[in-house]
């Protein structure tokens, strides 16, 4: 067997409002499992085999950090049969693309942020070729 992410998990302002933009994005998302304990609450969502795990701010104190410049996670990025569709879609709910002009044969790429601020990234590829899909020289 081969390795792979099963789930990442994030800290969100509001469990609703992630839950919004990754079912506007991708609809096939489900919740696999909710609730809420005595510190924060919680939300598995995505499909039978890989999820985000959502979870509820507990202090909130604001982090100033550079992305792409400083340490933490830049943004998370998923599969999708139609990134075109999926861009449409977040843009018809008010949600921000970030301008990405890269170009590449062999995907198609389109970066959006959520109500936090959490950049996510969506990715077509263009063909079944994992040689190429991984070609990083273009």
């Amino acid at each position: 067997m081969s390795s792979y992410v099963e789930h990442a998990n994030i800290t969100v302002n509001n469990l609703h409002s992630t839950i919004h933009f990754l079912q506007s994005a991708m609809p096939d998302f489900r919740v696999r499992g909710e609730g809420r304990n005595q510190h924060y609450g919680w939300c598995h969502l995505g499909t039978e085999t890989s999820y985000i795990a959502l979870q509820e701010v507990v202090i909130d104190k604001p982090v100033e950090r550079i992305p792409y410049r400083q340490l933490g996670t830049n943004h998370i990025g998923f599969v999708v049969d139609d990134v075109t569709a999926v861009s449409m879609r977040l843009k018809a709910k008010g949600f921000t693309q970030v301008e990405f002009n890269e170009s590449h044969p062999s995907r198609k790429r389109a970066y959006f942020l959520d109500d936090d601020g959490i950049e996510w990234e969506f990715i077509e590829y263009l063909t079944d070729s994992l040689v190429k899909r991984n070609d990083y020289l273009l």
